[in-house]
């Protein structure tokens, strides 16, 4: 049987989506509360597989990440989901399991993600896990005109870590939106698929054009001529958010 899953979570304590030998891990972590749920059941139950839509960095969150597991299990889903998240951290939470069709793969199937970052304009009591505080006053003009030169297909090789398992460093980016909200500078991107650092590597650019630091022609250069400067800004994890993933 293969079950898609839709959870949330805070990624603070967690090295990432991906699971590792050494370290924590929500992949890694969600398994090990799906093997010991499928263990007490009667009858037994055993996991073959778990895979989510895409590997989100260290300290990265989500506020819904889409996943499915295949397993031999009689339990119904929304049994499954009440069980698996008794198991479970508190920062980390299944919103709903339901049945799918056998030939849907969590990341395979999906047509494109979508991404939020959180800046915000002020120092946090509250939020500074969630945010990127940023001391300077941001031009929201020179973000809003730098923003649209990232949508479409373009090669974000500059923006992007050296990672084996990308064949490309060619992205679609369908949208990227950039909207005040009280305290907050919101950026919400989303695209094709994302490379590795890919969009904390675009909102420390677009940072730095609102503070006045870089143009609009230095941000097409990257396009076409590989550059080491956009790691030099890449913004913390902290205010990155998964947040919705698209199938058909």
């Amino acid at each position: 049987m293969k079950l898609k899953i839709f959870l949330e979570y805070d990624g603070t304590r967690y090295s990432g989506w991906q699971k590792q030998k050494n370290a924590r891990t929500v992949q890694g972590t969600l398994i090990t509360a799906a093997e010991t749920v499928f263990r007490k059941s009667k009858g037994g139950s055993r996991l073959i597989d778990l895979q989510g839509s895409g590997r989100t960095d260290s300290g990265v969150h989500a506020i819904e990440q889409v996943a499915h597991i295949e397993c031999d299990t009689m339990i119904a889903p929304h049994i499954l989901k009440f069980k698996i998240n008794d198991e479970l951290p508190s920062d980390i939470n299944i919103l709903e399991i339901e049945k799918a069709d056998s030939r849907f793969h969590a990341r395979h199937s999906a047509l494109s993600r979508q991404y939020l970052y959180r800046i915000s304009k002020r120092r946090t009591a509250f939020e500074k896990k969630y945010v990127w505080w940023i001391k300077d006053t941001l031009n929201l003009s020179r973000i809003k005109s730098a923003a649209e030169l990232f949508t479409g297909m373009k090669d974000f090789k500059s923006f992007s870590e050296p990672d084996k398992d990308e064949k490309s460093t060619k992205v679609l980016v369908e949208s990227l939106e950039v909207k005040e909200e009280g305290d907050l500078v919101l950026i919400r991107i989303k695209a094709s698929h994302f490379l590795w650092k890919m969009v904390r590597r675009i909102t420390g650019i677009l940072a730095e054009c609102g503070r006045g630091n870089i143009g609009n022609k230095e941000i097409t250069d990257f396009f076409h001529t590989y550059s080491e400067i956009p790691a030099g800004y890449t913004a913390p994890p902290s205010g990155l958010f998964l947040e919705k993933v698209f199938y058909k």
